[in-house]
């Protein structure tokens, strides 16, 4: 899921899994699977960032994961 704002500024989660397409109508509309829209602040662009940044998380490995993780607990100087 990723996160996104509505236009009175209240945050929320969407599945990126349910986005069917977006539309910059000069404000950027998300329509869902289920012919649901949602308007929301950020730009298109901004959004595919952050599916692609999703999709990314949850196609790691969890080796890769575990692995990352432990490198960046012997970099921290906590």
């Amino acid at each position: 899921m990723i996160q996104l704002t509505r236009l009175n500024g209240i945050g929320f989660w969407i599945s990126a899994d349910q986005i069917e397409f977006l539309e910059s109508t000069p404000d950027t509309v998300i329509t869902l699977l289920s012919g649901k829209k949602v308007i929301v602040k950020e730009g298109p662009a901004e959004i595919v960032k952050r599916v692609i940044e999703f999709k990314r998380q949850i196609m790691i490995s969890p080796e890769i994961l575990v692995e990352k993780q432990g490198k960046e607990n012997l970099t921290r100087s906590d």
